[in-house]
């Protein structure tokens, strides 16, 4: 019914607004809270804004469940027509274009213990006896790639599919570290993880400062109307801390605020 008196009120002599031209084809894999997925059915706070933004926008948006990598491939074959979210790399920006919405940083992080803190990733580089794992597919800028290739040359680099089995393989003690936003293992009691602080170790890195993190808006597969009406949209959500109130009300404030911060 909310669908429909939107829809009507879009069309109104004197109210017309610019509205998609097609369905928009979103694929999604678990974030945190930010977008969750349980048994196909797909919630957390982008998709529950996206689908707001939608009803007084004149845009339907399609929720596709894939794997990380999955969806970065469908975003650079025009198969996608957003990343949500992302942050922002000189690879994506090949392919679409990058709106930000909040400032967020990536960690070291770790399971509580007692070894001596690292700083930066190459203090990581040079602690040869560290196992770190990492998503396939999650890209937090320049210097995290470089960071992985090394760690990935020294032998000592473990790729998971999804965010479960990355924490999966840390409980467990099979790898010792990941680089990562706080945000993003929150929310996984399903695969044994809990809340941050309580087991989490959390070890800001010098080279992984605060940087712009929202969504990507292809390029190929959008016609020009479309990228503009989007950009707009998420533009104004932004502006209007539409964006903020939408994380605040899933996580806790401690967590939210170790990992992210308004624009």
């Amino acid at each position: 019914m909310r669908s429909a008196w939107t829809a009507l009120l879009l069309c109104l002599p004197g109210l017309c607004i610019a509205a998609c031209s097609r369905t928009i084809v979103v694929p999604v894999t678990t974030v945190g809270l930010s977008v969750t997925i349980d048994a196909g059915k797909v919630g957390g706070a982008y998709p529950s804004l996206l689908r707001e933004l939608g009803l007084a926008n004149g845009c339907h948006f399609d929720f596709q469940p894939v794997p990380r990598a999955r969806l970065e491939l469908m975003f650079e074959t025009g198969q996608a027509d957003l990343i949500v979210p992302a942050t922002r790399s000189d690879r994506r920006d090949l392919q679409g274009e990058f709106v930000p919405l909040i400032q967020s940083r990536a960690a070291a992080i770790s399971r509580a213990s007692e070894r001596l803190a690292v700083r930066s990733l190459d203090d990581i580089l040079q602690r040869k006896e560290l196992r770190v794992a990492v998503v396939r597919g999650f890209d937090f800028g320049a210097e995290y790639r470089r960071f992985v290739e090394a760690i990935r040359a020294q032998g000592r680099l473990q790729q998971e599919a999804d965010l479960a089995s990355l924490v999966r393989v840390l409980q467990e003690g099979h790898a010792d570290l990941t680089v990562l936003n706080t945000t993003n293992l929150y929310g996984l009691q399903a695969s044994g993880a809990k809340p941050l602080p309580a087991q989490w170790r959390v070890e800001p890195l010098n080279e992984m400062p605060w940087g712009e993190a929202g969504f990507y808006i292809s390029n190929k597969s959008l016609a020009p109307a479309d990228r503009q009406h989007l950009r707009q949209m998420l533009q104004e959500a932004a502006r209007s801390g539409a964006v903020w109130k939408a994380l605040s009300q899933v996580y806790p404030a401690a967590t939210l605020e170790a990992g992210m911060k308004p624009l």
